[in-house]
């Protein structure tokens, strides 16, 4: 406690409080602005971090983190369109209050679920990563490999499109992770005769390349679309204590929903904000008021949106791998500074681990206070035009790429996996698990190296121990399962579209 004590305290200090209320306000901005994401702008923050100490650094990406994810709730309730993907939840309850007269109160229940969210998880954050990181600690080689294939599988499982292409998807970021100098023999592999490639493929090339320049690409094409708005009024956000006092068991149901969703890893908020929904809605005594602009549905929702910020961060820290794609970036940061994130993070820099825990406690309070006080600026972004912001967007992503290695080479890559994200996305490709796959394939092949070296080659020793061996049947029963539940639901697809054709 005392080193969380002390790194409040400099986390608060005038030179580091600016790095946390500018990222938190900053994040809910992007968040806010429909077709920009928090995602994109962290990736763009990310050159400007070479600059920074690694506090002032981290500090302000997880502030953006928690910024960004309640910002999108501000475009999901006013306009219908999630300036988040996660907020997509929040417009099935949020737009039709709204549309009753009672925007406020909407965006009320929605600011406070999460706080509360994120308050619940930030506990589970601090709970869980010092016992998680020292069970880590004495893993074996191949019980990181097992775990690191149980995420690719998880990631795959639960995200868009079929898990084949989600795997798929995962194994392409590890063999892009791949080119440049061999870690065991110092040979050169996979270079194709470029000097430009002896290192491999810059980590924030690709990464900008593949998420922020691939979403402008993508959001271009829709830039006409039209969106209905909604009036809004000087309704009260005040919510009574009484209001929230009936919230009360959804409001720890879907925290503790979103900070166990927001801890598998690769999964997202997304994921955790539906899940929520669901279980609220499958309790309810009332569920035939879903969607109709129904309190419990909006709490729901947030609480469980806000809640994977803070569980998501539990693998990252312990394990060193990333609980969600913007994970991906705070992950890259560490490397960037020299730091290696997993098991030893917490022996070998606590001071560093401390305060990416208090970044994360007093970010959401700004937060709080930011989407209270400032709501009404807020409400305006929702009108700038995106056109206006993507030349600017892809100006910082030319920078930002370039700057890195002062290399032209870079800028080209960045382009490259632009296209290749882009494709990714419009083919049904799961670009997180692309991303994810990326960073943890160095900690794949170092694994499975390791292991193979103490099992003389062996590849059963990966199935008789524990750990491993329960992971690897996790991993395969998902496998199965998600493979004849991707089964049932196309059958059910092709019975429908048959009984239409005989009908007609």
């Amino acid at each position: 406690m005392e080193g969380l004590l002390h790194a409040s305290i400099q986390v608060i200090l005038p030179n580091t409080i600016f790095f946390l209320v500018g990222g938190t306000v900053l994040g809910v901005i992007l968040g806010a602005i429909p077709g920009v994401t928090g995602a994109m702008g962290i990736a763009l923050m990310l050159p400007l971090t070479f600059y920074m100490s690694l506090g002032n650094a981290l500090t302000l990406m997880v502030s953006m983190y928690v910024g960004a994810i309640a910002g999108g709730l501000v475009t999901a309730i006013l306009l219908r369109i999630p300036g988040e993907p996660s907020s997509i939840v929040t417009t099935f309850d949020g737009f039709p209050m709204a549309r009753k007269g009672q925007p406020g109160r909407a965006l009320g229940y929605a600011v406070g679920a999460a706080l509360f969210g994120g308050l619940v998880s930030w506990v589970a954050l601090v709970a869980l990563t010092y016992p998680l990181s020292e069970i880590a600690a004495h893993l074996r080689p191949f019980d990181i490999l097992a775990l690191v294939m149980m995420a690719l599988v998880l990631i795959a499982a639960l995200g868009q499109g079929s898990i084949a292409k989600g795997l798929v998807a995962g194994l392409l970021g590890i063999l892009v992770s791949m080119p440049g100098t061999d870690p065991s023999t110092g040979a050169l592999r996979l270079t194709l005769g470029f000097h430009d490639m002896d290192a491999g493929f810059s980590t924030l090339s690709v990464l900008i390349g593949a998420y922020a320049v691939a979403q402008v690409l993508s959001d271009t094409i829709e830039i006409e679309r039209k969106v209905e708005t909604v009036a809004t009024t000087a309704g009260s956000m005040w919510i009574t204590m009484a209001e929230w006092r009936q919230q009360g068991w959804n409001l720890i149901r879907s925290s503790l929903i979103g900070t166990w969703v927001g801890i598998m890893p690769g999964i997202g908020a997304t994921v955790g904000s539906l899940t929520s929904y669901t279980v609220a809605k499958m309790l309810s005594r009332t569920p035939e008021k879903f969607g109709t602009g129904h309190p419990e549905g909006i709490v729901a929702s947030e609480c469980g949106n806000n809640a994977t910020v803070g569980g998501a961060l539990v693998p990252m820290i312990a394990m060193g791998i990333p609980g969600s794609v913007t994970d991906v970036f705070l992950l890259a940061a560490l490397i960037i500074h020299g730091l290696q994130p997993g098991p030893l993070l917490f022996t070998q820099n606590p001071d560093i681990v401390y305060i990416i825990f208090s970044a994360c406690l007093i970010s959401h309070f700004v937060l709080f206070a930011v989407m209270t006080v400032g709501i009404r600026y807020l409400i305006k972004l929702t009108t700038v035009p995106v056109w206006y912001l993507f030349p600017i967007i892809l100006l910082f992503c030319l920078i930002g790429t370039f700057a890195e290695n002062n290399r032209v080479f870079d800028v080209f890559i960045m382009l490259g996996f632009a296209v290749v994200g882009f494709a990714m996305e419009k083919t049904g490709f799961s670009l997180g698990a692309f991303v994810i796959g990326f960073i943890l394939g160095p900690i794949t092949e170092k694994s499975l190296r390791a292991g193979l070296t103490l099992s003389d080659g062996s590849y059963l020793d990966l199935f008789m121990h524990p750990v491993s061996g329960v992971c690897v049947v996790l991993a395969a029963a998902m496998f199965v399962f998600s493979l004849r539940s991707q089964y049932r639901l196309n059958k059910q697809a092709a019975d429908r579209a048959m009984a239409g054709v005989v009908e007609e």
